[in-house]
């Protein structure tokens, strides 16, 4: 066996040892905690130190809140020889590293990351990840318009980085295309489960003039303004609000146009189904004028049920429009003259509602003319005694 120089130890020593320079991130083991410093082994000849100022980015948090014995961390090395012996090292400068490397990871991958939202600034928010700045955009922040970014306050995120600029530290989030993605998929399950007549609960999200549009679970149908109430409606608002949870049937759908046409009214409850039981042709009712036209009149005799006034059949007189001597709102007597049941149509007339009131009315009194005597005939005999 040969005696080794002591030139040679230190060799042999020296070889098991890692090199390590500042700046570099490397891994180690933590040994011992006190209240205020971390030891860890990182396979150098001395041991590494972490101080309270560089556990982490949160100054309130000691060794013992986050470390202990046996645990492997990352740490990255402030000095290699701190005066003492020791090596100086930084467990918040290596999550910050991290933090970058995921981030890159997300920008060049499309990987999630996330974050908690800490504030909210003019344009968007702040979100920390492991104490590093991020931004989302008010834009970005989610799919459906947000009116009060003041709720995302304090609620983690899942996020995307859109924008990376490592060398200004500046990085940019977006909620809003994580939620794209989820809106996809739950799109692709929709399209392949819709049925045609079958019922749904939706969530009326915006109205508009022709209709109201309706969440049915990731997805926005259209209830068109015909499609909301049997009874004629001038407004959507009329029949829904927005937030309002609704039972819709589905009318039709077009993947390729990536539309969905909803109904509100069922069907059962048609009126036209049990309208025709009620009426007959020489009828007359009541009705309400509901829309006006060049040729003629539309008056509602039920709910959601309407006949035409021909121009021709408003009045004895010639008028020129309608809207001469009709108002919408009005009531008035209509004769029914016409009733197609297949094509769900009826001919009303008014002038014939006015001449049949009149032919009665002048029957009545041609009977009551004829019901007995006068009031000369009672009293002609007393006049009698006076001649």
């Amino acid at each position: 066996m040969t005696d080794m120089s002591m030139g040679d130890m230190l060799d042999s020593l020296e070889g098991t040892l890692k090199r390590i320079n500042s700046g570099d991130v490397v891994k180690g083991t933590v040994i011992s905690l006190t209240e205020e410093e971390v030891f860890v082994n990182i396979g150098f000849m001395s041991d590494g130190i972490i101080s309270s100022e560089e556990l982490s980015q949160d100054t309130a948090i000691k060794p013992k809140d986050i470390l202990k014995v046996g645990d492997e961390i990352e740490v990255y090395i402030l000095n290699v020889n701190d005066g003492e012996g020791n090596v100086a090292l930084s467990l918040k400068k290596a999550e910050y590293y991290k933090v970058w490397d995921e981030f890159e990871d997300s920008f060049n991958k499309g990987t999630l990351i996330k974050v908690t939202v800490a504030e909210v600034v003019k344009g968007g928010v702040i979100a920390f990840v492991k104490g590093v700045r991020g931004f989302i955009p008010a834009s970005q922040v989610s799919a459906s318009y947000v009116e009060n970014l003041q709720e995302y306050v304090g609620k983690v995120l899942e996020v995307k980085v859109i924008e990376l600029d490592k060398e200004n530290e500046k990085v940019i989030l977006s909620r809003k295309e994580v939620e794209k993605v989820e809106l996809e998929e739950k799109k692709s399950k929709i399209w392949d489960t819709l049925v045609k007549g079958e019922k749904r609960t939706g969530v009326v999200k915006r109205l508009v003039k022709f209709g109201a549009f309706v969440d049915i679970g990731g997805m926005d149908g259209l209830i068109h303004i015909s499609e909301m109430s049997w009874k004629r409606i001038s407004d959507p608002s009329e029949v829904v609000s927005v937030g309002d949870k609704v039972e819709v049937y589905i009318i039709d759908f077009d993947k390729s146009k990536d539309r969905i046409s909803l109904g509100l009214k069922e069907v059962t409850e048609n009126p036209w189904n049990v309208i025709f039981q009620k009426i007959k042709v020489g009828s007359i009712v009541e009705g309400t004028v509901v829309n006006l036209l060049d040729f003629g009149a539309f008056v509602e005799i039920e709910a959601g049920v309407e006949g035409l006034v021909h121009i021709s059949n408003i009045s004895e007189e010639r008028i020129s429009k309608p809207s001469s001597v009709l108002n919408i709102g009005d009531k008035v007597k209509v004769k029914i003259i016409e009733i197609d049941e297949k094509s769900k149509k009826i001919g009303l007339s008014i002038k014939d509602a006015e001449f049949k009131e009149e032919e009665n009315y002048a029957s009545y009194n041609n009977n009551n003319s004829n019901l007995g005597t006068t009031i000369g005939d009672l009293f002609k005999d007393k006049f009698k005694d006076f001649k």
